[in-house]
């Protein structure tokens, strides 16, 4: 069964089109118009072997805010419609990720309850043409319009880019067990029957 999802949406500050593929071998073509966040969202796709194709067209203008946001919405509405009804997915992933200075621990559940806890404090205010507030935004956005849990908590780091690219590459790697296949699981992993 092809896990595949493409998601368009266009509102007066974005204009955007994902595709994403969630068994698929780490492949990214992205633009958003901010080139540390390119880079973030292509360490997502590598590390959690996700194809994503991500178009962005903001208004950057005004700042970066629209732009982030709205693609964690979009991103978000993407992983859902793949996932389907969720059968045979194991349901839950976590990882702790060290990157130089950096440590970071991510945990989802896939469990159609949207919930985020994000506990960071970044040392500085930018990297590269990213605000650094925007990172909170961005994976708040994801868990909301994914309907999933999602835990990020920094446990060590110095360097802010490390910081910020550890929680991409966390994230990737705690979503890719979270949606992989457990061939125990014919159905949906809870007592309730539905996720």
């Amino acid at each position: 069964m092809s896990r595949i999802a493409e998601i368009q949406r266009k509102t007066k500050e974005t204009e955007i089109c994902i595709t994403l593929e969630l068994d698929g071998t780490g492949t990214a073509e992205i633009s958003t118009g901010i080139g540390f966040f390119d880079h973030m969202l292509e360490g997502f796709s590598r590390h959690g072997f996700f194809d994503l194709k991500c178009q962005v067209k903001g208004d950057l203008h005004v700042d970066g805010h629209h732009t982030v946001e709205d693609t964690g919405i979009v991103l978000g509405q993407a992983i859902a419609k793949a996932l389907g009804e969720k059968k045979g997915i194991c349901r839950y992933g976590s990882f702790i990720l060290p990157m130089d200075d950096a440590l970071v621990l991510c945990a989802v559940d896939l469990c159609g309850r949207p919930y985020f806890n994000f506990d960071c404090v970044f040392p500085t205010a930018q990297v590269g043409g990213l605000d650094t507030q925007l990172v909170r935004e961005f994976f708040y956005a994801v868990s909301y319009s994914a309907g999933m849990n999602l835990h990020i908590k920094l446990l060590d780091g110095i360097n802010t880019h490390h910081m910020i690219e550890a929680m991409f590459k966390a994230f990737a790697k705690a979503l890719d067990q979270a949606v992989s296949m457990d061939s125990r699981n014919s159905g949906v992993l809870s007592t309730k029957g539905s996720l």
